[in-house]
Formats: C-alpha cells, structure tokens, sequence
C-alpha cells in the first residue's frame, strides 16, 4: 500500500518515511502543498498525510484543489493546528480524519488502518493462496502457522504476485507496477531476480508445496499446481 507524506519539516518527514516503511508501507515525500497535488494527481496512493502549515499552497488549498478534481484519496491532516475551528475546516474541507502534532506513532498507526479499511470497504483486503494469506490492513504474512518476516519491497512483490494470481507475471511487469521505474536507462532483471529468490526463500522455504515459480525467458507465477510441462525454476 502506497502512502504520499506531504511535510516541509524534513526531520519529521524522514522520521515518517522510515517509521512507515518500517511497517512494509511504500512511501513517497512532498514538501510543499503544490508537489504533494501534483503527486496524488498523477500517480495512485492508498492514503495521504497532509501538513496543514505548507509553503506557498497550504494544506488547506491543496485539500479543495484535490476534492474539486474529484480525488477519492483518503487525507488524513496532520498539524500542530489543534483549534476546534482548523479541524472543522478541515474535515468540512474533505479530510477523512485530523491528528494533532505531536502525535505517538502507534496512533498514526493506528489511524491509517481505520482509514484504509473505510476507503477499501468495497476491495479485498486479504489474499490468499493454498495456505499462504496476507491481511493487507495488518500487513502481516503467514503461511500456514508461520508469520513470514518480510521486507516492504518483499511485501509488494507478493502482494503483486497473489492479485495476479495463476497468472504470468513478466519483469516488465514488475517494474512498471511494482518498481515504479518506467524510464530507468538500465534493466532492473537482476534486482527483481535478487528479490524473488529472497522471497522464494521465505514463502516457499519452510516445505509443502511451491507457490513461487520462475518460467524461464517468460517471468513468474504464483501457483500451488503449475500447467503440466510448464518450464520452471
């Protein structure tokens, strides 16, 4: 799940960043109110964390500006703002939820659960295949009795492979959907490679049957049986 923090305090917005993906959150950082619409204008994210105090246009401004394109994104506004006035602005603005500054970070946790359950009300929110099931609220992994202990990335990649699957999944793919790198000059083949021999390791380490398997020349599949005379590693 994709998280957009828009802060212009860098040492909280890296305090945010690392603590989020600590928690297997994909995150990205926009500094200023105008970078943080253009953001959730042009790419997807499950939830924003929006700073009221931006420079040049204000948290506030880049709410309606978000709401009047009609912009679905869950907000929840994070401001040292802790006027009865300012969250009623901001919630009649469009924000899902308000936290004041300071905050403990197991309440932001918290919080962007609830939100991101009540914004995917109408989607799965666990996958499963055979005995491997992720919650992606929780996001916690298991397969069967075991909780696998899994990196962010490690956790999109799975997260890619069970909504794909039984379906072929090619390293274009992944590095469109997953790596977000379109234009990067050189092939990401073998850190994808690197990636899914970590995660094989894990999901399909502990015995019974594979789930993650490699079609040589072609990309990977998630399956418990794959097609008989099927090429894989």
């Amino acid at each position: 799940m994709r998280i957009l923090i828009v802060e212009d305090e860098p040492k909280l917005a890296q305090a945010l960043k690392q603590g989020l993906e600590a928690e297997r959150y994909e995150v990205k950082v926009a500094a200023t109110g105008e970078d943080g619409f253009f953001l959730v204008s042009t790419e997807v994210f499950d939830l924003m964390l929006l700073d009221l105090m931006l420079p040049g246009r204000d948290g506030f401004e880049a709410l309606a500006a978000l709401r009047g394109r009609g912009l679905q994104t869950p907000v929840l506004i994070t401001s040292a703002r802790d006027a009865v006035e300012d969250r009623i602005r901001a919630l009649d603005a469009g924000a899902d939820d308000y936290l004041v500054k300071p905050f403990a970070f197991p309440e932001l946790l918290a919080r962007i659960r609830a939100l991101i359950r009540r914004g995917r009300a109408d989607q799965v929110l666990r996958l499963k295949a055979a005995d491997l099931e992720m919650d992606l609220v929780t996001r916690k992994v298991c397969r069967g009795d075991q909780v696998l202990d899994l990196t962010g990335r490690e956790f999109e990649l799975l997260e890619y492979l069970l909504r794909h699957d039984g379906q072929i999944v090619s390293r274009e793919m992944l590095v469109r959907d997953v790596w977000h790198e379109v234009q990067r000059a050189t092939p990401l083949d073998n850190v994808i490679d690197v990636h899914i021999a970590r995660l094989r390791k894990k999901v399909d380490g502990g015995g019974g049957s594979k789930l993650i398997h490699t079609l040589r020349g072609v990309g990977f599949v998630l399956n418990e049986n794959l097609p008989e005379g099927t090429p894989a590693g």
